[in-house]
């Protein structure tokens, strides 16, 4: 299953069987952004207003935003996982950094 995504953002949303209806809140973010609908549709609408709101406000108060991750990862790892990454690498004619963005993008896919 696929977040539901806008401007960048991306929502985790789920049921609540107590409220009756979708919740859902801003993931990768300090702030907390919640929202709710019920249906598919007022979710997405609720998301996006709230997501919206946020963005103004910030901006009105000269503050930045929580922005969505900056692409940088530091890993650790096992030694022999790391030679085991920069072989395959390689192998592959790729830098590690092209490699494992590769692998780490197929793997969030699934």
């Amino acid at each position: 299953m696929k977040p539901m995504r806008y401007k960048g953002y991306s929502a985790r949303i789920e049921y609540s069987d107590e409220d009756g209806c979708f919740v859902g809140r801003v993931a990768g973010i300090r702030d907390l952004l919640t929202f709710h609908g019920e249906s598919v549709d007022e979710v997405r609408q609720a998301f996006e207003e709230a997501l919206d709101f946020y963005l103004e406000t910030s901006a009105e108060r000269g503050e930045m935003p929580n922005k969505p991750y900056s692409g940088k990862l530091l890993l650790r790892v096992a030694p022999e996982v790391h030679a085991a990454v920069a072989t395959a690498a390689e192998v592959s004619g790729k830098s590690i950094n092209q490699w494992a963005a590769e692998r780490l993008s197929e793997a969030a896919k699934n």
